[in-house]
């Protein structure tokens, strides 16, 4: 792990890794944008260039086009013999180089009523210029280059094919002309000119790109019409290629062609030659919706800033091969005394405090760090002997504090009658402290035959002060109590005599209650407490209510005022100190009244202790791991009532005094 490392490993990691990361962001941000540089390069190059031959292409294209158009209008315009057609056609191949051949096809008796057919045409052999009639060789009404034309009733250029012989590869252009009889324009037949496709291929073939790029020329239906794969012309369309080499980028490259799209695709066609990624340009022919594209060979274009980030790379390597010996160098420099401290510092933590650290030799960080050990070695030894002293005082204190919790708990009540030992009440209680000792209180006892006294209290503070409060408050109620004092006189006395002397200013709220066990009749007074919940035999919770006087201890001759209640067999009053209410989890957020009432609602009908056992578990999971702030005490007292049996006891003089 590297956490075992030494600082030379760790120094020579973070470096060579720094370095590398900037490193590679440098060359990559160089190497995005010089690519982006000879793209746009490219991108203008090719686009100039295409459209040089474009431009030569449509020149061609453009004059051929003008000479079966103005054949069209002279004959609409005249009426010519069959030698004048002758003469005109002749001239026509004669004189213009780009055409290969041309002719004029009729409709059907419409050059002579004797003649069905009649489409004269002259064309270029090696030789000279050569004639024929078409009607001879196939049945013209059914071609493209006359069908066409004629339904859609304007010039048009064909597809390429190869003419009459087979060995010659052309494209036509064919214009209808009409007649005119009495008022009506009739179609009279069409004027073609064919083109052979080898000027367009040389031109197509000049455009010379590095060593294997190419251009290629595509019809309005992807058939390629040049290519330097000579098995694709006429064979082959560029669908079909992106087919057979699953080149999806192929296929949509040639569905924008098609529709006469303008385009740059930078690196995503795979050349069918080679198979390597090129990058293309293509641009539609307006003239017969043709398409031209050039094919840029990208290992070729990259060659050279491939040649130069090699060459990057390999001169990057090499200086972080050294700058890693440097660092290797200097860091033994430095690490070699911190071991020797290091070796120090362990004889040191297993106690030999009298140790010699190695001797300082400079006055930089090394040695301030040697200066800075030598101090703390002498402060530890002192330490050390202090500490010693100091453990063997606080394990005497927390003995103390154990006992003087002890001492604490023995103070409350820990034995509760159950139903069988005392048939007219049932009671439980808990108190935990939040540290060893605490201030909270509770405590019951019968004051006679027939009176039960109940308290629940909390004391300001916590600690021994608090606890020491608690002792004597408990002790003043129930020697005040024992008297015969109702509730509130039992607070105002003890109130008196905590007030008297109490510098410390500290102070305990009470809740006071005494219960007539033979009528339920409930006497209370409270003190700056919570008031209880009455929980009725019927399922409903109240809280109890009444003035809720001044805290015990903080005031002489503060008066309390005097409550009663009267409690119904099977009725459950249900005390608490604000321990249980304001306990907090590790969000800070307060256990609550609410919360309190409603897990009350949900224990209503289950025994005393089981009540306690289900809100001391609702308080545990509402806090969790968080620490606990303040003391928590609970008290649960139900009323039965009493029977015949229990009256028979007390005759007995059965009863005891807690």
């Amino acid at each position: 792990m590297l956490i075992n490392k030494g600082i030379a490993f760790k120094l020579v990691l973070f470096f060579s890794s720094c370095t590398i990361l900037i490193f590679s962001v440098i060359f990559l941000y160089s190497y995005i944008v010089s690519r982006k540089t000879i793209e746009k390069g490219i991108s203008e190059n090719s686009k100039n260039l295409v459209m040089t031959s474009i431009n030569k292409i449509e020149a061609i294209l453009a004059a051929t086009q003008k000479i079966p158009e103005n054949i069209s209008y002279f004959l609409e315009n005249s009426s010519n013999t069959e030698g004048e057609i002758y003469q005109v056609l002749y001239s026509v191949v004669e004189k213009n180089p780009e055409i290969y051949g041309a002719a004029i096809a009729y409709e059907p008796y419409m050059f002579t009523r004797e003649k069905k057919a009649f489409a004269p045409y002259f064309y270029k052999e090696r030789w000279g210029i050569n004639f024929k009639y078409l009607e001879k060789y196939y049945d013209y009404f059914l071609s493209d280059w006359y069908q066409i034309p004629k339904e859609i009733g304007r010039p048009e250029w064909t597809e390429p094919y190869f003419g009459i012989g087979g060995n010659v590869l052309m494209c036509s252009y064919s214009v209808p002309f009409y007649k005119k009889m009495g008022d009506k324009r009739i179609h009279a037949g069409v004027v073609v000119v064919d083109i052979s496709i080898e000027k367009l291929v040389e031109i197509v073939s000049s455009l010379k790109i590095l060593n294997t790029g190419y251009g290629f020329l595509i019809s309005k239906n992807g058939t390629f019409v040049t290519h330097p794969i000579k098995e694709y012309i006429m064979n082959e369309t560029i669908f079909s290629i992106a087919e057979a080499t699953e080149d999806r980028d192929l296929r949509e490259v040639g569905r924008k062609m098609i529709k006469g799209g303008i385009g740059f695709e930078p690196f995503k066609i795979k050349n069918p030659v080679t198979g390597a990624l090129c990058l293309m340009t293509y641009v539609p022919i307006v003239s017969n919706g043709w398409s031209l594209a050039i094919v840029f060979p990208q290992e070729e274009l990259m060659e050279d800033i491939t040649r130069l980030n090699k060459v990057i790379i390999f001169l990057g390597c090499l200086g972080i091969a050294l700058l890693s010996v440097a660092i290797v160098y200097i860091s033994r420099s430095i690490t070699r005394p911190l071991r020797d401290m290091a070796h120090a510092t362990e004889r040191i933590g297993s106690g030999e405090f009298d140790i010699e650290l190695p001797p300082i030799k400079s006055n930089d960080e090394v040695g301030r760090l040697t200066e800075a050990f030598e101090i703390m070695r002498k402060s530890l030894k002192t330490y050390i002997t202090q500490l010693k002293e100091t453990t063997a005082i606080k394990e005497r204190v927390e003995s103390e504090l154990k006992v003087a919790h002890d001492i604490q708990m023995s103070f409350l009540p820990k034995e509760f009658p159950s139903y069988e030992e005392r048939d007219a009440f049932d009671i439980y209680a808990t108190l935990r402290p939040a540290k060893e000792v605490g201030g909270d209180l509770y405590d019951f006892f019968l004051i006679d035959r027939n009176r039960l006294c109940i308290v629940v209290g909390d004391v300001s503070g916590k600690g021994i002060p608090a606890a020491l409060f608690m002792a004597m408050t408990k002790t003043l109620i129930k020697s005040k109590a024992t008297l015969g004092f109702s509730p509130d006189k039992i607070l105002d006395k003890v109130n008196n005599e905590l007030s008297s002397g109490n510098s410390a200013n500290m102070f305990v709220t009470l809740f006071c209650g005494i219960l007539d066990l033979e009528g339920g009749r409930l006497e209370y007074s409270i003190g700056g407490h919570n008031p209880p919940y009455l929980i009725k035999s019927d399922g409903r919770i109240e809280t109890l209510s009444g003035q809720v006087g001044l805290v015990v201890g903080i005031m002489e001759d503060a008066c309390y005022g005097l409550e009663r209640v009267e409690l119904s067999p099977g009725d459950t009053l249900f005390l608490y100190t604000d321990g249980v209410n304001e306990a907090m989890n590790d969000k800070g957020e307060m256990f609550t009244l609410k919360r309190l009432e409603e897990e009350l609602k949900g224990l209503t009908g289950k025994g005393v202790k089981e009540i306690l056992s289900g809100l001391e578990e609702a308080v545990d999971g509402f806090c969790g791991e968080a620490e606990q702030s303040d003391d928590i005490t609970m008290m649960v007292v139900r009323y039965y009532g009493r029977g015949e049996s229990k009256a028979k006891k007390e005759e007995d003089g059965e009863w005891m005094t807690n």
